[in-house]
């Protein structure tokens, strides 16, 4: 996967090896990639509005990709040090883009942000009455590992893989079903927009606390998506299905069914590559990933919404 932020922060230790040397391995990791053209506050040069949001769509972007690589037990704590150390290069940095890349290599999860600035950083430790300085101490207290690349432009940190990824289906991995609506939909191109039709009466019903219109977005650009890619014009025994659930921590459950087994491309889908449909409801917030279900032949692409979640 591969997309792009901004700057990084400038209090950061050296840990014994690099990140070089710990991702010496032979097996092609699962890597998330991203790039982000920095716009720095005009007045002060530190970290502007527009470079503000970049932290919070970053932490989607992980949370999407550790779901979609069945790690969600590494989510909370890889959010919260890709956010610290994001946070601190888009302040920090001194080019005008910075880096940002996860990876899940070897026995390790690896977060590492590039800010372009050859100043070692330092490990700050900030007195209770500072307003900031503690991105740094929360990276050394919750990582397994840190430091920074002998140029001194890349600070990294590890997560351990202290067991393997999880076999199971994204299902395994959310609140048990309150409710639940099949939706049957026609194999053409008028899918997507009969899907958005009955959704707004659907949703309804479900009384899903959430944004509708965000929810009802989603699931078109899901059948879309399955109508261009998955449908072979003119076969016979072609199928689309959605169906809309509501668990019992109020998240929403987008499923969209389709007859093609797999998704090679879904990391390339997911971060604008491929067009913007699957990109735009990961920006906005939706979790996304597929599975193949024993039960039928085919996949389901599930997007995950929360009520607090909004678009960007």
């Amino acid at each position: 996967m591969t997309i792009n932020t901004a700057e990084q922060e400038r209090a950061r230790r050296r840990a014994p090896g690099t990140a070089y040397e710990l991702r010496h391995h032979n097996v092609a990791p699962a890597s998330l990639e991203v790039s982000i053209e920095r716009h720095p506050d005009p007045h002060t040069g530190g970290l502007s509005k527009a470079d503000a949001v970049w932290p919070q769509r970053l932490r989607r972007l992980v949370r999407a990709s550790l779901t979609y690589w069945r790690r969600p037990d590494l989510i909370d704590t890889a959010e919260l040090l890709l956010t610290e150390l994001a946070t601190n290069a888009l302040r920090h940095g001194c080019g005008p883009d910075i880096s940002v890349r996860v990876l899940l290599e070897g026995p390790r999860c690896m977060i590492e942000v590039k800010d372009h600035s050859p100043a070692r950083p330092e490990l700050c430790h900030a007195s209770p009455t500072d307003e900031g300085g503690r991105g740094l101490f929360l990276v050394d207290a919750l990582a397994a590992a840190w430091g920074v690349s002998p140029d001194g432009t890349t600070t990294w940190c590890t997560l351990p893989l202290t067991e393997g990824p999880s076999e199971m289906n994204p299902a395994a991995v959310i609140a048990p079903v309150l409710h639940q609506i099949p939706m049957d939909l026609p194999a053409d191109p008028s899918a997507a927009k009969l899907a958005r039709i009955k959704a707004r009466a659907l949703l309804t019903v479900l009384g899903w606390p959430g944004d509708q219109h965000l929810a009802i977005d989603i699931l078109h650009a899901l059948v879309d998506n399955a109508v261009e890619h998955a449908l072979t014009p003119g076969a016979a025994g072609q199928y689309v299905s959605a169906c809309l659930s509501v668990t019992e921590a109020h998240e929403l459950l987008i499923d969209v069914r389709d007859p093609f087994p797999s998704f090679p491309l879904f990391d390339e889908a997911i971060t604008g590559q491929l067009g913007c449909g699957l990109w735009d409801a990961t920006r906005q917030g939706a979790e996304l990933a597929w599975f193949v279900n024993p039960d039928f032949a085919g996949k389901t692409v599930r997007a995950i919404l929360r009520p607090e979640r909004v678009g960007l």
